[in-house]
C-alpha cells in the first residue's frame, strides 16, 4: 500500500488530481485510515488510473468517463471511444468554418472589395413532373450528400431523369441547422413511388424573383442582402412561399468555383 504522496510519484498524477478523482467517485483510495485521514492506493489500482488518463486525454468529461468506467466491456469503451472520435470530428469541422469566415473577413478588409449588386427579375415558372427527396438535414452543407442518394436511386432504378434539377427549401427564415430541404429532378413519366422517394408536380409560381450569382458559393449571402434591398424599392411585391435554388455550373460540372453560377429563386406576391 501506497500513501497518496508515494502513489502521486509513482503514476505521475498530482495529488490534487487524485483527490479530485475521489471526489468524483472515479478513483477511491483502497483504505483510509480512520484514525489520521491518510489515504493508502493499491498497485493494483494503477491500471483503472491510467484507463481515467487516457479518457480524459481523449476529451472525455469526467461525468463520460465515469459512464464509461461503469461499463468496463471492450465493446463498450470502444463504442463511447468512436462515439467521442465522431463529436471531435464534428468540433474540428466547425472550428475549420469559422477560420473559413475569419479568411474571408481579413481578404474583404485587406482588399476593400466593392459589395456584388445583383441584378432581380421576374418571371413565371410552370408545374413541372419531378421525383423529389424531401428531408430534414444537419446544415445547408450537408444538401451534397443528399443529391448523392437521390443521383443513386435513379440509377438504380433505371429512372430517366433531365438535367433540370432545383432545390426547395421549406423553411420559411434560415435554419442554423435542421434544414428542410427537397430536392426535385424533372422527370418525363411518373414511376412508383419508394418513400422517402416521391413522384409529384411541383407548384406553379405566377411570379417568382430571381437572380443569377456568378463565382462561389459564398456569394449567396450577397445575393439575398440584393434581395432585400430589392424589395424595399419595389414594395408592390412581399415575399411568398418557400424559396428555390438551381446550381447551372458547381462541382460536379466545374472544376473552378469562381465559375459556379447558382440561381436563386423568391416567390413573391404582387399588390
Amino acid at each position: 500500500m501506497f500513501k497518496i504522496g508515494e502513489f502521486s510519484k509513482l503514476t505521475q498524477v498530482s495529488v490534487r488530481m487524485l483527490r479530485y478523482y475521489e471526489q468524483a467517485g472515479l478513483l477511491k483510495p483502497a483504505e483510509i485510515d480512520h484514525y489520521t485521514g491518510y489515504r493508502y492506493y493499491d498497485s493494483l489500482q494503477i491500471p483503472l488510473l491510467n484507463q481515467i488518463i487516457y479518457l480524459r486525454d481523449c476529451g472525455f468529461t469526467v461525468a463520460e468517463i465515469a459512464a464509461t468506467l461503469d461499463h468496463r466491456q471492450e465493446g463498450i469503451i470502444l463504442q463511447k471511444l468512436a462515439e467521442k472520435r465522431k463529436e471531435i470530428k464534428a468540433n474540428i469541422e466547425a472550428e475549420e468554418k469559422k477560420l473559413l469566415k475569419i479568411q474571408m473577413a481579413e481578404d474583404g478588409l485587406l482588399e476593400q472589395k466593392e459589395p456584388l449588386h445583383y441584378q432581380i427579375g421576374i418571371k413565371s415558372i410552370p408545374s413541372y413532373p419531378v421525383l423529389s427527396l424531401r428531408r430534414i438535414i444537419p446544415d445547408y452543407y450537408a444538401e451534397g450528400n443528399l443529391w448523392m442518394e437521390l443521383s443513386a436511386f435513379a440509377r438504380e432504378n433505371n429512372v430517366e431523369i433531365s438535367s433540370e434539377t432545383f432545390s426547395i427549401y421549406h423553411d420559411l427564415e434560415y435554419k442554423e441547422s435542421d434544414v428542410d430541404v427537397e430536392l426535385c429532378v424533372q422527370v418525363k413519366t411518373f414511376g412508383k413511388n419508394a418513400d422517402p422517394f416521391i413522384y409529384r408536380k411541383t407548384e406553379a409560381v405566377p411570379h417568382m424573383a430571381y437572380t443569377m450569382v456568378y463565382g462561389e458559393f459564398t456569394n449567396i449571402a450577397g445575393a439575398f442582402l440584393s434581395f432585400a434591398d430589392w424589395l424595399q424599392k419595389n414594395e408592390q411585391y412581399q415575399m411568398l412561399g418557400t424559396s428555390r435554388q438551381i446550381v447551372h455550373r458547381g462541382p460536379w460540372n466545374e472544376e473552378k468555383p469562381d465559375q459556379y453560377l447558382v440561381e436563386i429563386q423568391i416567390p413573391v406576391s404582387e399588390n
